[in-house]
């Protein structure tokens, strides 16, 4: 839902002339919000007959998610203007979404420098900084003087992204030596050099390279706004900014949250995904985790004679293989964003195993107590009758919850470091895979130790 006043519906009615003028004063983001659920061509033509400036501001705004089908239906004398004046990031996010021929297309009708520009940035992969990064940023020889260097930020201001921080170079190798907050620089002698208002410690970098998630590791830890991005010699290539990685964090976040459900990541919002694309999506993990349930029933077939014997231990299936199931679920999710975040590593499996195994003793044991007394209250107060044998049951049921939990947790916590070490992504399929764990081996636990407590008795 957009904060405007002007709804959707009301400006896919217009043509696209009278919907820009009716869309002109509105703020980017909303206009953003709106023409993402419209027509890529109707979309196209609205931009075409917004001034310039306005089209460029609507084209960067990360709300607008079908930028790249949007750019591919603009006229070509429209095309180069709007690619140039987007953000570097922007435009190369919106060029790698892009089937060929119309990738190529949109690149042709560029100036050379800017056409080279968005090439070294379409070859960064998806997953690091480099394919995130801005080019436009102010940078400086460090024999400046902090009037210099201001007078420079007045004049090239428009042309750049953000100036959060102004990058002060060596003169001579154009190497990066500090980064200066415009904080500092505003604060300082303008007179002075602008090395005298730099921190005096090393600055913070990144390759590009590395990883999103090491850049929003960094801005996080160093409370930045921006992260300079340098080559193996210290040549800035470009930087991170903080809203680069926001955009980062809520991309990642909602194909972490498809995945963590046994769903592939959908590339385009809910309602407009077409719907065999939606069945590809879902059916590949669900038939899959389908057939492994499946391995559920063949534990319940193996026990099929104690389940004759005492059909009361049915009652309580489902109590044993949901909470095996949350704990492990619990675990899982615990552990993924641990990994997510860098806080743990691939070789700290043992110290996560030696963690939750008494984790999930006392967590099944706390179920296991709360099991007990639920059978004892609802024979005592005649709710259901057990049977002459329902403290034993009771027992079963306690000391199965115990067994079952601790396993939960123990295989939720290792699952994802498994997950990881062979190459897939611990999201993907942790959570219905633990699930699915769980149900199986959580039956062969709770019969397994039925067969215990209750021979010579019920079985």
């Amino acid at each position: 839902m957009n904060d405007t006043d002007i709804a959707p519906n009301i400006v896919a009615s217009l043509d696209p002339a009278a919907a820009a003028d009716s869309l002109l004063n509105e703020r980017a983001p909303d206009i953003a919000e709106i023409l993402k659920g419209q027509d890529p061509a109707f979309a196209a033509r609205v931009l075409e007959h917004l001034p310039l400036d306005r089209a460029i501001e609507i084209l960067d705004q990360p709300e607008l998610d079908n930028a790249p089908e949007i750019l591919a239906a603009v006229k070509p004398d429209s095309t180069a203007a709007l690619l140039t004046g987007m953000s570097a990031d922007r435009a190369a996010d919106a060029l790698r979404e892009l089937e060929e021929p119309d990738r190529s297309n949109l690149l042709a009708v560029l100036e050379p420098e800017a056409r080279d520009m968005l090439r070294r940035l379409l070859a960064y992969p998806e997953d690091t900084a480099g394919a995130i990064m801005t080019t436009e940023f102010v940078s400086v020889p460090a024999t400046w003087t902090i009037a210099e260097v201001l007078h420079h930020i007045r004049m090239v201001e428009r042309t750049r992204e953000t100036v959060y921080a102004v990058y002060v170079l060596d003169p001579i190798r154009h190497t990066l030596i500090d980064a200066v907050s415009l904080r500092r620089l505003i604060a300082g002698d303008p007179h002075a050099n602008v090395l005298t208002v730099a921190p005096k410690r090393k600055p913070v970098a990144i390759s590009p390279l590395a990883s999103r998630d090491e850049a929003t590791r960094l801005i996080a830890k160093y409370n930045l706004l921006a992260v300079p991005v340098v080559d193996p010699k210290g040549h800035v290539l470009g930087i991170v900014t903080v809203d680069d990685v926001i955009d980062t964090i809520v991309r990642r976040s909602t194909e972490e949250v498809q995945r963590f459900g046994g769903v592939e990541a959908l590339e385009e919002p809910y309602l407009r995904i077409r719907f065999w694309e939606m069945i590809r999506k879902r059916a590949g993990w669900l038939c899959v985790l389908f057939l492994s349930e499946m391995l559920t029933a063949s534990a319940m077939q193996t026990f099929e004679a104690e389940l004759e014997k005492a059909i009361v231990l049915t009652l309580f299936i489902p109590l044993i293989m949901s909470s095996g199931g949350n704990s492990g679920s619990q675990a899982t999710s615990l552990l993924i964003r641990a990994l997510a975040l860098g806080e743990l590593r691939l070789r700290d499996w043992w110290r996560v195993a030696v963690r939750e195994l008494p984790t999930g003793l006392v967590l099944g044991t706390t179920l296991g107590a709360i099991g007990f007394l639920r059978i004892t209250l609802w024979q005592q107060l005649g709710f259901y009758d057990y049977g002459e044998h329902w403290m034993l049951i009771g027992l079963t049921v306690a000391a199965a919850l115990v067994g079952i939990v601790t396993f939960g947790s123990m295989a939720g916590s290792l699952l994802p470091f498994i997950l990881r070490g062979i190459g897939f992504d611990p999201a993907s399929a942790s959570a219905p895979f633990v699930a699915t764990l769980v149900d199986v081996t959580g039956l062969v636990i709770y019969f397994g130790v039925a067969s215990i407590i209750l021979r010579g008795t019920l079985l």
